[in-house]
């Protein structure tokens, strides 16, 4: 028997098979386009399901006793659909621009701490409930046709199953999801004029939805016993891959975002969370719940650094069989003993724009303090550290809100970076447990699948078996102190920066 997670990114997806006792055996993944034009960014998810079942399908045929299937999707991103669940529309991606006008509306009738009280999310365009206001409102036509809003998680599970629901933490990204009742808010959608009966179902984290329509298994060559999860959000399918489940513990997921998911017992302080704009979402155990801060430059910024800045040392890297990454890292250390420490240069990562504590989209990146005799490598560990300090500026920020983790698990890309991995130890002041699991949303879909069809008992039994420590790093207080002073000028580098661009 196997296990699988579906992993349906904003770029692309991924199909990932586990044994039955959670060691991974293989993966299929597929990309498509997405399409930005001015303000209007969308995707056609006719293309997206078309690339789901094109995984589902290449997996399928090599491991035909997979028993389950967990699916988890980025948020936001939504389409109306009609009965059978035909798109009516391309989807719209967060970063669409379309729907401000009517945030502003809801925000209005509603305000914006009664809205956050509800749905722990501070009033944001991003959030689906104000994209579809404008559907609405500017195609009349397309929502008198439709008779289903689906999110993509579950989108994909009507098409795999029939069955209409949508787990608890991905319902939340709608901005009309009531995160204390856990269920649709009926005054949101009055307000927004928004039909509730359009939505799906919500569901706990990790339910099951039943078994594929025999015309899919055929098509795929599975199974039409193969049940179905609802899992998650893909930050949620993270934390629990990286084996979170209590506040003593965190997740600093290194990859492309930048992205610390604390753990709280209970609701977290709501002024706090709504001055730092950082979502509050049901977790997979009951009355627990996480938040996200985040920036939109983790490892994106660092992969910016070698496009632009380090073509040279890529050639070099090559040469002597390394990647650029770690050449870079090793002249880094060739430098001396004083190069284990601040560089004395301030990268404000704000290449994307500012995500917590400031949802600023029109924010730039800045490098300051560059000499004669900076070396790319110099600016290449700058960037780790603007990136960290962004996270330890957030964690302050959060620190009234409840969070009392003792250990971050720090999953993705960067993790397999000692030099990031120890600097982040230094400046938070943590431990870091390096996971060996880089894509922990998809380990922690097969988990919440795995104990759905039986294969684990529980959380803890599913950890057990597929969550696994690659090195820990301790803290250093004599370069947390020396971290601490650059820190004090970091804090001011977003409020000198901005009124200049």
């Amino acid at each position: 028997m196997k296990i699988a997670g579906l992993d349906i990114g904003t770029t692309g997806c991924k199909l990932t098979v586990f044994d039955q006792k959670g060691t991974y055996l293989d993966h299929a993944y597929r990309d498509y386009p997405v399409r930005r034009s001015g303000s209007e960014h969308e995707v056609d998810v006719r293309v997206v399901m078309d690339n789901v079942l094109a995984v589902m399908k290449e997996m399928g045929g090599k491991y035909p006793d997979i028993a389950g299937i967990g699916v988890t999707s980025f948020g936001e991103t939504f389409v109306l659909a009609d009965e059978n669940g035909t798109p009516l529309h391309p989807a719209m991606l967060y970063t669409d621009s379309r729907g401000a006008k009517e945030c502003r509306e809801l925000e209005e009738k509603l305000g914006s701490m009664r809205i956050a009280s509800i749905t722990g999310l501070r009033p944001h365009e991003m959030y689906s409930i104000s994209k579809i206001m404008w559907i609405k409102q500017n195609r009349p036509d397309v929502y008198r046709q439709a008779q289903h809003i689906f999110l993509m998680e579950d989108y994909v599970v009507f098409h795999l199953t029939g069955k209409t629901q949508i787990d608890y933490s991905l319902a939340t990204r709608t901005m009309a999801f009531d995160i204390t009742a856990l269920k649709w808010s009926g005054e949101i959608f009055r307000e927004a004029g928004i039909d509730i009966g359009l939505m799906s179902e919500p569901v706990p984290t990790g339910t099951s939805a039943g078994n594929l329509h025999r015309e899919i298994a055929e098509q795929i060559g599975l199974k039409e016993q193969v049940r179905i999860i609802s899992v998650s959000h893909d930050q949620v399918a993270a934390a629990v891959g990286a084996g979170v489940f209590d506040s003593d513990t965190a997740v600093d997921g290194a990859g492309t975002v930048e992205c610390v998911t604390p753990v709280f017992d209970g609701l977290p302080d709501p002024q706090v969370m709504y001055d730092g704009y950082y979502s509050v979402v049901p977790y997979v155990i009951p009355g627990k719940y996480v938040c996200y801060a985040f920036s939109y430059t983790g490892g994106a910024l660092i992969q910016w650094c070698v496009e632009t800045l380090a073509k040279k040392e890529k050639e070099l890297a090559r040469a002597e069989g390394l990647s650029v990454n770690t050449y870079l890292e090793h002249q880094f250390r060739e430098a001396g003993a004083e190069s284990d420490g601040p560089t004395g240069i301030l990268v404000l990562p704000h290449f994307a724009g500012a995500a917590t504590p400031y949802m600023d989209t029109g924010s730039k990146g800045a490098v300051i303090g560059l000499q004669m005799d900076t070396a790319v490598s110099d600016i290449y560990r700058a960037c780790m550290e603007g990136v960290a300090y962004e996270m330890l500026l957030n964690m302050e920020r959060l620190k009234g809100s409840g969070i009392h983790y003792k250990m971050l698990h720090a999953t993705g890309g960067g993790a397999r970076s000692q030099v990031w991995m120890q600097m982040k130890a230094d400046m938070l002041n943590v431990p870091i447990t390096a996971l060996k699991t880089v894509d922990a949303g998809t380990v922690g879909s097969a988990m919440l699948t795995g104990i759905a069809v039986g294969c684990f008992a529980d959380l803890e039994d599913a950890a057990e078996h597929m969550v696994e420590t690659r090195q820990v790093y301790e803290p250093r207080p004599e370069m947390h102190r020396k971290y601490q002073e650059m820190y004090q000028k970091y804090r001011e580098l977003y409020h000198a920066v901005r009124p200049l661009m």
